[in-house]
């Protein structure tokens, strides 16, 4: 990770100024992120700037099913997914030989300083950097100061960033003209309250409280700028703009989507790999050249090997006609996937070239009829890749697990056609509910009412939001977020691994659906990485005793009775979306969530204090 600037185009030598795991970029410091140094703030730069010159090691992350889905998702608002290289892992940085040529391009953001001599807080814009690559102050006193970068920006809530206006923002209340508007200082409070925070000009005593920022009335017009992509990108926007924190957990939201590795074989999965490697079958016009041609290729023929020849070639020809398949939705063919493996055999070995597998395990006598079968996945390689981001609003994930593309989001580059991805290869343990116990529980008076409850909520939180949310979940994706959570919570007791190295997968369906889903998938896995030591497997046998413990556990919570008698709807802590639900029995690792710990309630899985007994779906445990 390096900053541009003068000495690197002179030649001279400049280490890096910072590393981050290349999964981390994909999550936290990727594309248009704002990154603390160590005595620096920067901004990540966009894809445009992410050079691999030099780089020693394949880069390109193959997943033909995403990409497939991923193009024609991408396809409908207009923009193009690159079909030979759509994925491809972050640039590594040499850090014994550092060069512009490779790693990812970092600029200094923002350009007001802080003057850091309590006696001077002069507030400036873009000072040099000396020597030593800090910038000093010539205080009014003769002190020399060093300066910092100023902790507060501008956002809206389409993902533009840029410096706030402090000058105007100094003089918004003063009458008259200041003939010397550049004399701003910045001064803060021993609490650290924004009311005590005070940007006042020395020249004519205008002053102004950073309190007043955080109030609709009089913010300025956001000006659209996109500093990741370039100095002058930017585009029309009618946001006002918002003061943010650089640091704030609002201040980037990555949008990163993922898909498991499946094995191939499938009609999907065939047009898929034909349309990756059609430009080198242009000359095939029979099944006998396609024989022929592979005989002579043998990365193509690999490609190929788990597919029928001829079958190969009609995919090819639908693909020249324009024939395009109906994409099976990424999670609706991995819940197929797992519950069509077979049952486990005694001593059977795990393939050591395989990307995906599973096996279901025998039914245990005293497992809950609410659970219809467990399936332990000894390998697992998922993809994750970003495709945009957003500021201070979260992006909004459908029931699929899907973002919506045509909702506004920032995008990672202006030129680019590629999509930063990771690897990441562990091992899982599924657990599928029973369809016909789910029907009899969303069909009670009791539940249709809660659901009724949380839909309240849910338009309450809605309302308070510019850009339109996804459907409401509804109470079967509740049920199933709460058990997945209670699970990972007593998982973590036995499994070898913290609790914030599982992460959750959820495989949810409306009620009505042609094929519904009711099923949990918790994983573990690290990337870079050849898997993971079996030990969330292993548990697969100890469900049962880890099934009991959640809901021994979930039944009384130490914040009760408050939280179980917790309604979203008129709530003035505006928690409008969980039920039963807080940091003493539901919440976990953010890491480990899909959805930011929302979406929960207890009451919906055990009885809850003082809650009605029919709204549990596991009412008793024998």
């Amino acid at each position: 990770m390096s900053r541009q600037g003068g000495a690197a185009r002179r030649g001279q030598y400049i280490p890096p100024d910072g590393e981050v795991r290349q999964s981390q970029v994909l999550t936290t410091y990727g594309a248009g992120a704002m990154v603390d140094l160590t005595d620096q703030a920067v901004l990540v730069r966009g894809l445009d700037d992410w050079h691999y010159d030099g780089c020693r090691t394949d880069v390109d992350v193959p997943e033909a099913r995403f990409a497939a889905a991923l193009a024609e998702r991408f396809r409908k608002i207009g923009r193009e997914l690159d079909p030979q290289r759509p994925f491809r892992l972050p640039p590594p940085g040499d850090e014994r030989s550092p060069t512009f040529r490779a790693g990812i391009q970092v600029m200094t953001f923002p350009w007001w300083f802080v003057c850091q001599n309590g006696r001077c807080r002069a507030l400036r814009k873009g000072p040099q950097a000396g020597p030593d690559g800090r910038c000093w102050h010539d205080c009014d006193d003769g002190a020399r100061a060093p300066m910092v970068p100023i902790r507060f920006v501008g956002a809206c809530k389409k993902g533009h960033l840029q410096d706030y206006p402090w000058r105007d923002f100094a003089h918004r209340q003063h009458k008259g003209r200041c003939d010397a508007p550049g004399r701003l200082v910045l001064r803060e409070g021993a609490t650290g309250d924004f009311g005590e925070i005070i940007v006042a000009c020395r020249s004519c005593g205008a002053r102004e409280a950073l309190a007043t920022a955080m109030r609709d009335q009089g913010r300025p017009t956001c000006e659209g700028r996109q500093p990741w992509l370039g100095p002058d990108a930017r585009e029309e926007c009618n946001e006002r703009l918002r003061l943010l924190v650089r640091t704030a957990s609002n201040a980037y939201f990555s949008q990163t989507e993922s898909a498991l590795s499946l094995p191939s074989g499938d009609a999907q999965g065939l047009d898929q790999a034909v349309q990756r490697l059609a430009p080198r079958l242009t000359r095939v016009d029979s099944v006998d050249k396609l024989q022929a041609l592979c005989t002579l290729d043998e990365e193509l023929e690999q490609a190929l090997a788990s597919f029928d020849p001829a079958a190969v070639f009609a995919s090819l020809q639908r693909l020249r006609t324009g024939q395009r398949p109906t994409p099976i939705p990424i999670r609706v063919a991995e819940y197929r996937t797992l519950l069509e493996q077979p049952q486990a055999a005694a001593l059977e070995p795990v393939p050591a070239q395989d990307d995906f597998f599973a096996r279901r395990l025998p039914r245990p006598a005293d497992l809950s009829l609410q659970i219809e079968r467990i399936v332990v996945a000894h390998k697992l390689r998922e993809v994750m890749v970003q495709l945009g981001f957003t500021r201070l609003e979260p992006p909004a994930v459908r029931l699929s697990g899907e973002f919506d593309l045509e909702v506004e989001q920032a995008r990672l580059s202006s030129e680019q056609n590629w999509l930063p991805a990771a690897e990441i290869r562990g091992e899982g343990l599924f657990v599928r509910l029973d369809e016909a116990c789910l029907s009899e529980w969303a069909a009670r008076p009791a539940v249709r009412a809660r659901e009724a409850e949380l839909a309240r909520g849910y338009d309450a939180w809605a309302a308070t939001l510019r850009r339109p949310p996804a459907a409401f979940p509804g109470a079967r994706y509740y049920l199933l977020h709460s058990l997945s959570h209670m699970l990972m919570t007593a998982i973590s007791l036995d499994c070898g691994y913290p609790a914030s190295a599982l992460r959750e997968r959820l495989y949810c369906s409306e009620a009505d659906a042609t094929a519904p889903m009711a099923g949990i998938l918790i994983a573990t896995g690290s990337p870079g990485a050849e898997g993971t030591l079996g030990g969330l497997v292993g548990q697969g046998t100890r469900l049962v005793e880890h099934l009991k413990h959640a809901w021994d556990s979930a039944l009384l919570c130490s914040s009760d009775p408050v939280c179980a008698h917790h309604l979203p709807c008129g709530d003035p802590t505006e928690r409008y979306l969980e039920g039963a639900a807080c940091h003493g029995c539901l919440f976990v690792a953010e890491c480990a969530c899909e959805r930011f710990n929302r979406f929960l309630d207890r009451a919906l899985v055990v009885p809850a204090l003082g809650q009605a007994p029919e709204l549990a779906f596991f009412a008793e445990w024998a």
